[in-house]
């Protein structure tokens, strides 16, 4: 949500940072509808006033046997309450037509974030590891995954498209990788473990974006709630509603849990395969921090999600999104793209966004800075994946294949696997 004080400031600034976002002029708009409440609210304030002048003066009348003057005060009092209900009905009518423009457009992007129109325009910033030169010629996870448990046709039977049914060792090495991940990000980084709700009502999807522009990426869970499409929509609302009494040190918060996306605007996107699925795992990271500790906060969420690729000796790339490809509620977008050799290509497998106040207005999450006022001050939140389990699943699986079918298990998980060094086809 945008602040109404900055539009008012510069509305030629708040419209060109639009325009890097692909949205048309919106600053005359809003700023006309803002006029409008504005004036039905000092109209409404001066009706009020005046109808309680006017009924402390019907009693003055009253007591000087001034019966004329009286009636004519109760008349012009009757007046303004017939009519104010109508003003107030008004009010909220403009209010939510404001408040419905504001919600429909996405975050501003931060200086330095490079201008484009889609992911052709993003930056590399960075590339760690080397991919591994196969004596063989390296195939995709969807075609060594179902002799090592990856069941794509028993998941189907069962749920349809882009459901996965893992078995055996398979199960077993992504729960390692899960389990790997949180460990990493809670001893490491300094992370506290969450088990959110998985069903959410409206206003926290409202609170993180998702509603009401995204609605058709969503799954319902009846009248009421709704299934989370990530973790981040549990955790950002934690401080829902809520003045944070010491932000001197980031809130960091991280959560394993199951993610339900309709995938509703990738249709013919990764249909084959564990890549995109209606139902997935993630290990989200979360921070609520001061808008001052917002730049160092998105580093350190960054570097958490690097340090797991580079303890799975995963070669990844670094990105900065442009701003045609960043995600609605997003200020500053970098993504993880994890090399992937049966596709011979880098794939997304974390992105992690800072969003600056902009979730935190939708939430009414604040803080009190440490001056001792009474001001308040609106939070910074910032999110993103440590990391999506499948995801990191079907990078293991590519980068580890063997040239008989099996896939060497990371060092790091050999605890978590029982010791296990390899996963190996089934007969």
């Amino acid at each position: 949500m945008h602040d109404l004080r900055t539009i008012r400031d510069d509305p030629e600034k708040f419209d060109a940072a639009l325009a890097a976002r692909g949205v048309g002029q919106a600053a005359s708009r809003l700023l006309a509808l803002d006029e409008k409440r504005r004036d039905i609210t000092t109209r409404l304030q001066q009706a009020q006033g005046r109808r309680n002048e006017a009924s402390k003066a019907i009693g003055s009348a009253m007591r000087e046997g001034d019966t004329e003057t009286a009636d004519a005060l109760k008349a012009e009092v009757a007046d303004i309450k017939e009519e104010m209900p109508q003003v107030e009905a008004r009010e909220r009518e403009i209010g939510a037509a404001l408040s419905n423009e504001l919600a429909s457009l996405p975050n501003l992007p931060a200086i330095g974030v490079p201008h484009g129109e889609d992911e052709g325009d993003n930056e590399e910033i960075a590339r760690w590891g080397s991919p591994r030169d196969f004596a063989f010629s390296p195939r995709e996870h969807a075609d060594i995954g179902p002799a090592l448990g990856m069941e794509f046709e028993t998941g189907a039977a069962m749920s349809g498209a882009r459901f996965t049914f893992l078995r055996g060792d398979m199960a077993r090495l992504h729960r390692a990788l899960a389990q790997f991940m949180l460990d990493r990000q809670t001893q490491d980084n300094g992370y506290t473990e969450c088990n959110p709700p998985l069903l959410v009502r409206d206003e926290a999807l409202f609170g993180t974006g998702q509603l009401p522009k995204f609605a058709d990426d969503l799954y319902r869970a009846g009248e009421d709630h709704w299934l989370i499409p990530t973790a981040e929509v549990s955790l950002t609302n934690s401080v829902r509603d809520q003045i944070v009494s010491d932000l001197s040190q980031p809130i960091r918060l991280t959560a394993l849990t199951p993610c339900f996306r309709s995938e509703a605007g990738a249709a013919g996107r990764d249909t084959r395969g564990f890549i995109r699925q209606h139902q997935f795992e993630k290990v989200e990271l979360v921070s609520i921090c001061r808008p001052e500790d917002a730049g160092a906060e998105h580093d350190h969420m960054v570097a958490s999600a690097e340090g797991i690729l580079q303890a799975l000796d995963l070669p990844y790339r670094k990105v900065l999104l442009c701003t045609g490809d960043m995600g609605f509620t997003a200020k500053k977008t970098f993504d993880l793209e994890v090399w992937l050799p049966g596709q011979n290509a880098y794939r997304e497998i974390s992105s992690i966004s800072w969003c600056g106040d902009f979730q935190a207005r939708r939430m009414n999450a604040r803080y009190r800075p440490e001056d001792g006022g009474k001001k308040t001050a609106f939070v910074h939140t910032l999110n993103g994946s440590g990391l999506a389990v499948g995801r990191t699943l079907v990078a293991v699986l590519e980068n580890g294949q063997q040239e008989d079918g099996s896939v060497v298990v990371p060092p790091v998980l050999s605890s978590y696997m029982g010791g296990r060094e390899k996963l190996v086809p089934h007969g």
